[in-house]
């Protein structure tokens, strides 16, 4: 029996890559004819140049290319979120339209999954050949932090794409939190996970959307969604500068009581105490602040995106 692969790729400003992208995708699918059928589910996450223009044409010359646009863009989770609601195939992969994802590795990964030892095959990054230096020790340093202190399964040069069955789809889609980082979601809903290796791939057009800024910003959204140990050490400074508080306390007083001494001796440490003492407790409480921050967002319960405009029929739609 045929399989239905659906393909999710998020679309930010790529007018320049997706031109490379259909063509490759509709090899690798006429290489599968026989095994499996395709559906392209393009997600235009708000883009400003000519990406939306591109998918209307696609959408002529193919009856399988869908696409969803938002009204802005809410980011690459909320593209993924919406491309995993609307997917029809038996089959889910999520993928880059940038070729950053080589779109020849899914045969093999369909294969994989048919063999029925695997629920989902990821990829991963085995050289950063391209990449900053400085950019790439941060991300290996991210991690390693990331699995130590926390319960999110993820290996080191993981990508997003992947190729997942249908019920590990339905159980990310269940997890319909707003503030959302899926390399963590991915390890947390389980599964059993094949890890694919590759060699790094160069786009074939257009600029990378993920500044250093950005991934920095990221990586500190997978932290507080997937870990409470900020907290614990926010909970620990505080208990430690505590104790140290009434030894400090303790020692002044012996001190004045057996040796006297001038009251205003150690002014100048004082102050630089106080002020590391106020650095600290700002840090702890903007450590609570991004917790809280994002309870809040939570609470009010925004969609995840809006819908601007679509080909996909509205009885099959998910908003």
């Amino acid at each position: 029996m045929k399989r239905l692969i659906s393909l999710v790729i998020p679309c930010y400003n790529e007018q320049e890559a997706l031109p490379y992208f259909l063509p490759e995708v509709s090899k690798v699918a006429a290489d599968m004819a026989d095994r499996a059928d395709f559906e392209f589910l393009f997600v235009d996450d708000g883009s400003s140049d000519g990406t939306l223009q591109v998918l209307r044409s696609f959408a002529q010359q193919d009856e399988r290319v869908k696409y969803l646009s938002f009204s802005r863009n809410f980011g690459k989770e909320a593209a993924m979120y919406a491309g995993f609601c609307n997917a029809k195939g038996d089959y889910v992969a999520v993928m880059d339209a940038d070729l950053q994802d080589p779109p020849a590795l899914l045969p093999q990964m369909f294969e994989l999954l048919e063999g029925g030892d695997y629920d989902s095959v990821a990829t991963r990054r085995v050289t950063r050949s391209g990449e900053p230096k400085i950019r790439s020790f941060f991300a290996r340093m991210f991690y390693k932090i990331i699995n130590r202190i926390s319960d999110a399964d993820i290996v080191d040069g993981a990508r997003d794409f992947r190729l997942m069955r249908r019920s590990m789809v339905d159980a990310i889609v269940a997890m319909s939190e707003r503030n959302r980082f899926s390399k963590g979601i991915f390890g947390w809903v389980g599964f059993r996970t094949y890890w694919l290796p590759y060699e790094n791939v160069e786009r074939v057009a257009g600029q990378t959307k993920w500044s250093f800024w950005k991934l920095f910003r990221y990586s500190i959204d997978g932290f507080v969604n997937f870990s409470q140990t900020p907290l614990n050490i926010a909970s620990w400074i505080g208990v430690l500068f505590s104790v140290l508080s009434v030894l400090v306390v303790l020692f002044i007083v012996i001190r004045k009581l057996c040796f006297g001494g001038s009251s205003v001796d150690g002014w100048a440490s004082l102050v630089c105490l106080i002020t590391f003492i106020g650095g600290v407790q700002m840090v702890c409480l903007g450590i609570i602040g991004q917790y809280l921050s994002k309870t809040y967002l939570e609470v009010k319960g925004r969609p995840h995106y809006i819908l601007r405009e679509t080909n996909a029929s509205d009885a099959d739609l998910v908003r």
